[in-house]
């Protein structure tokens, strides 16, 4: 079978996770504090802060910057629902905003509409963009937009780590960035994620909130207001902190992977039989992600597929469709569309150029099966 996706789990790593299980450190360590500071290099912000995951991650941004109950945030109807979850969590409301159908992010357009013209009860305080699948969303525009109405950013980057718009790595653009580590992201530590910021109080209120609501001081521990539990553990980070100089010679591999399947399903494209995702630079490529022509039923082509020892699967959800996030203040068309057709196929750092053609030669037989 090829799988959709797979952990890149070095003996490297392996090793590094049983030195600090032999250690006996087990949750907070020097592996902790090493991933934090390496990941903060890396993304160029000031500070990195490790949690249980990366909904873990979306939640305490929005408690840091104090968003609950009689708040909206805005976030895009194409995601995974933890993005709108972690609103719901908080006590606010999410507000949905249709995507761009070509990047599959947050259309800055429809953004500026839905602030311009909202009359909702709530106040809305944040936008909270995502970067899809690794592709980067238009910060430029959605921070100025933020700007104009006082509105905090809050980056989704779960899927996006190393991905990079003009020279900045996203994640970093936004006053806070959450991560996932999740073992379908190009970097895992099983589960687990990370916020990022360059606001040292935002850190410290973070860091607090992560950890029961404490900070420990000359005087010892002292509980500074309530929360729970929210720390990743010291041998997850060791496993993370090992993969993480691999981090850009995986995405570099995955987009020569990418421009293959591009290259061989181009025909499929011309026909129209399917839409090809959009080329950016600072693409990350955690996921790859066909749209089928609505002619086609996605769960006889997943099916179909199965049969020729290929995983696929969906792309992403529409919080629209699912019916949870009520009332509606938009109406999407993009995002419903792209949750019915979309197609994900497998794509992982140590995939070769063949299982890519054999991917696609049977993608192209069984589209022209069903056509």
């Amino acid at each position: 079978m090829i799988n959709l996706s797979r952990p890149n789990i070095s003996e490297q790593a392996v090793e590094a996770v049983g030195r600090v299980l032999r250690s006996g450190q087990l949750v907070h360590g020097p592996e902790s504090e090493q991933f934090e500071s390496e990941l903060a290099k890396y993304l160029g912000c000031s500070d990195a802060m490790l949690v249980s995951s990366g909904t873990a991650a979306l939640y305490l941004a929005l408690m840091a910057l104090d968003i609950g109950p009689g708040d909206a945030v805005l976030v895009p109807d194409f995601t995974f629902p933890a993005t709108a979850n972690a609103v719901v969590a908080s006590g606010a409301r999410p507000v949905l905003v249709d995507v761009d159908v070509e990047t599959y992010n947050m259309n800055p357009d429809v953004l500026s509409e839905t602030v311009h013209g909202w009359q909702g009860e709530e106040r809305l305080r944040a936008v909270m963009p995502v970067h899809e699948f690794g592709h980067p969303a238009d910060m430029a525009m959605i921070n100025a937009i933020a700007k104009e109405y006082q509105l905090h950013v809050v980056e989704d980057a779960a899927c996006a780590l190393g991905a990079d718009l003009e020279g900045r790595k996203v994640g970093a653009i936004g006053e806070l960035g959450c991560f996932s580590f999740h073992p379908r992201k190009t970097l895992t530590t099983g589960e687990g994620g990370a916020i990022v910021t360059n606001d040292g109080e935002l850190a410290r209120r973070v860091r607090r909130l992560r950890n029961h609501g404490m900070e420990r001081t000359v005087d010892g521990m002292q509980f500074m207001e309530s929360s729970l539990n929210y720390r990743l553990t010291n041998f997850q980070a060791a496993l993370g902190l090992a993969q993480l100089p691999s981090l850009d010679i995986w995405i570099d591999a995955r987009r020569k992977l990418v421009a293959r399947y591009r290259e061989n399903l181009e025909p499929l494209n011309n026909k129209q039989l399917l839409t090809l995702p959009n080329m950016s630079r600072g693409h990350s490529w955690q996921t790859f992600m066909v749209v089928l022509d609505d002619s086609f039923n996605r769960a006889e082509v997943i099916e179909a597929l199965k049969e020729f020892g290929i995983e696929s699967n969906l792309g992403a959800q529409s919080m629209q469709q699912l019916g949870l996030f009520r009332p509606i203040h938009n109406l999407c068309k993009i995002g419903p569309r792209l949750y019915a057709q979309g197609l994900a196929l497998p794509l992982y750092e140590r995939m070769t150029l063949e299982q890519i053609d054999y991917v696609s030669d049977k993608v192209a037989s069984v589209l022209s099966k069903f056509a």
